[in-house]
């Protein structure tokens, strides 16, 4: 059995006084119990109701944007015509560029955490998949990573743009901000991010959408809190 640090079980016990918190306690709980000295994430882990009533299970797969951002810093790479590659970088993109970008990615040594794609490069980066698929690199139309607007891409990603994507049994999580955002900029994220989840619910899904809400930091545990 893993030995617990004195810290974790301190930590623990103080969750162990209340077994359901709502959300503003449990931001405040994770943010007095941080200790270590990085700046920790603060994420939520969410239970989806996958049963639709004809379909089959639900795929959820699509972006939100925070309106306080992330605080999570990506390394932003554009693929692109070569014409566009001045336009990208000067969009704020860390790497950009067009045949020789792909042939970084065919190797698998490149160190972006996400990637754009302009429409007419999608045809050439399909045959990589196998390589960017597994990392979730991939672009795609639905969260904004296939298109012309290479600006608006670059900016939302850096100003706050999160993707979610539940997996087979229903389990999706997203970051909300970091243990150095005021209790009131996790709230407002937090609360926009559900909103969200809850506007991509179909009709063909019958009853509560959002089954289980937790809430996290990097390093810390987790706090059942209501979805509300």
């Amino acid at each position: 059995m893993k030995k617990r640090s004195k810290r974790y079980k301190e930590i623990l016990k103080s969750k162990a006084s209340s077994q359901k918190l709502d959300i503003k306690q449990a931001i405040e709980f994770i943010k007095k119990n941080v200790t270590t000295k990085f700046d920790e994430s603060v994420d939520v882990s969410l239970r989806i109701n996958l049963k639709q009533s004809k379909g089959g299970d639900l795929s959820l797969r699509t972006t939100v944007k925070l309106p306080n951002g992330s605080g999570k810093k990506n390394k932003i790479a554009v693929l692109c015509e070569a014409d566009k590659v001045d336009e990208a970088k000067k969009a704020g993109a860390d790497i950009a560029g067009s045949d020789d970008l792909l042939e970084k990615i065919a190797s698998g040594k490149f160190n972006f955490t996400k990637l754009i794609c302009t429409s007419s490069m999608m045809g050439k980066i399909g045959k990589h998949g196998k390589v960017l698929g597994p990392k979730g690199l991939m672009p795609n139309p639905k969260l904004g990573t296939v298109t012309n607007d290479i600006s608006k891409a670059v900016k939302e990603i850096k100003t706050g743009l999160v993707e979610i994507r539940n997996d087979k049994d229903g389990n999706l999580s997203s970051t909300i901000g970091r243990k150095s955002f005021s209790t009131d900029k996790l709230l407002e994220n937090y609360k926009h991010f559900i909103d969200s989840v809850k506007k991509e619910k179909p009709d063909t899904i019958k009853g509560e959408f959002i089954k289980n809400t937790f809430l996290t930091s990097t390093m810390g545990i987790s706090y059942k809190v209501g979805a509300k």
